[in-house]
């Protein structure tokens, strides 16, 4: 029905129907979209010379159902073969029935066969786009990284990386409405040392200046390596003695349990289990360093609302965060996470990397990266101009796109380390 709705619209809303109409399908929810032109507008004389950009946010996503008549989709059953796919994960739960938090799997395992919702949109659509570079090499590289899309994103021309953007008018240190003393990145040192100190005092941590403040913001499950920072969080603190760790988040409740826990282990360590706007803007704005230590990040957003602030993040390698953050520079990384265990090893490497980060802090290395990383524009003027010509180039083939270049923060950004020695 919605995808439906949004192919009838053009034809009816006052802005008039004409041929040359540009859909962007967000995800297998929208899947049908590029399907219907193909299978049914296309062989009435509907929208010959439309094209369809598809879209993709988190391909762990796809829209795998049991089978089902063609024709309950509104499409002929010659379209069952773009759908077919046989789920070699051996499971048999479907878009419409999850797993629950804490269900044990005790369904037969063996392979299904499925219809795919974004198998077949891939298929079908002019053009595939994700959301960063790095996650579109990652995709469509192998079949765990893909979830066994990989051949058919290969097969079907590929797919392009576009760094999101962020919103300049939520998160902007220079307007934000929660903070008392708002800052540029002129006044980014004043700014953040108040911020800091409103930090601790809304969570009750130490009032301490010159303690570096590692602060987590985010849902609390596996996929955000927050099993992994769990573990991390008492070795840094016992090895960083001076330092103060925030994590505000709610999620899974076994972690949700945990983080308590880890609130009453120090009180250096503040645990802050609901969502609160005010307080993901006190942390983003007072936190010195900001862990994004996810097993998989398509684009991700709050490193790059961290870097507006001046807050430098760590981050695992993986996704966007490649492509956002740039290693002594504009940020930490911590390498790629193992996508399906909690090992020692991942958790050493985030204790280790957090350590490094925090002996830079106070040092002329930390400035130069916290002023780095506000200079930058992470607005989504430079994207923007990106998809304009991606869309403009699948419409009227005109190699335009091909003449545009999104200049992401690593690529135009000076080593602090050189300048601090």
């Amino acid at each position: 029905m919605f995808c439906k709705a949004a192919l009838e619209a053009p034809m009816v809303l006052p802005f008039g129907y004409g041929e040359d109409v540009c859909f962007v399908a967000n995800d297998w929810h929208s899947g049908l979209v590029p399907v219907m032109i193909n299978k049914v507008y296309r062989p009435q004389g509907k929208y010959t010379n439309a094209k369809c950009a598809f879209t993709v946010h988190n391909i762990a996503f796809q829209g795998r159902f049991w089978p089902t008549p063609m024709s309950d989709l509104g499409l002929p059953e010659s379209a069952a073969a773009d759908f077919f796919f046989e789920d070699a994960q051996g499971k048999m739960y479907d878009e419409r029935s999850p797993k629950k938090d804490g269900e044990i799997d005790s369904s037969p395992k063996g392979k299904f066969k499925k219809d795919n919702w974004m198998k077949a949109a891939f298929i079908n659509s002019d053009r595939n786009i994700t959301v960063s570079m790095n996650y579109a090499k990652e995709i469509s590289g192998s079949a765990s990284k893909g979830v066994e899309l990989n051949t058919i994103i290969n097969a079907t021309g590929g797919i392009e990386g576009i760094v999101n953007g962020m919103d300049p008018t939520e998160w902007n240190p220079q307007t934000d409405k929660f903070l008392d003393v708002t800052y540029d990145k002129n006044t980014v040192a004043m700014g953040k040392a108040a911020a800091k100190q409103a930090l601790q005092a809304e969570v009750g941590l130490p009032l301490d200046p010159a303690a570096p403040i590692f602060g987590y913001i985010g849902r609390l499950e596996e996929q955000k390596g927050c099993d992994i920072m769990m573990e991390a969080v008492p070795k840094l603190l016992k090895q960083c003695p001076n330092a103060q760790v925030i994590i505000l988040g709610t999620g899974k409740k076994s972690m949700e349990k945990q983080l308590e826990k880890l609130d009453k282990l120090s009180p250096k360590m503040a645990g802050v289990v609901k969502f609160s706007n005010p307080i993901a803007h006190y942390i983003t704005a007072g936190a010195d360093f900001l862990m994004v230590p996810s097993r998989f990040e398509p684009c991700g957003l709050i490193q790059l609302h961290a870097m507006q602030y001046g807050t430098v993040p760590i981050v695992a390698s993986t996704g966007g965060l490649v492509d956002t953050v740039k290693e002594g520079v504009t940020g930490f990384h911590m390498g790629a996470m193992d996508p399906d265990a909690l090992v020692a090893d991942d958790v050493e490497a985030m204790v280790d990397t957090c350590v490094a980060a925090a002996a830079t802090y106070g040092t002329p290395t930390y400035s130069k990266m916290s002023s780095t990383c506000i200079a930058q524009d992470l607005s989504w003027r430079k994207p923007a101009a990106k998809w304009e010509a991606v869309l403009e180039e699948m419409m009227y083939s005109s190699g335009y796109g091909k003449k545009q270049q999104v200049i992401t923060p690593k690529e135009e950004l000076e080593s602090p380390m050189s300048v601090a020695r």
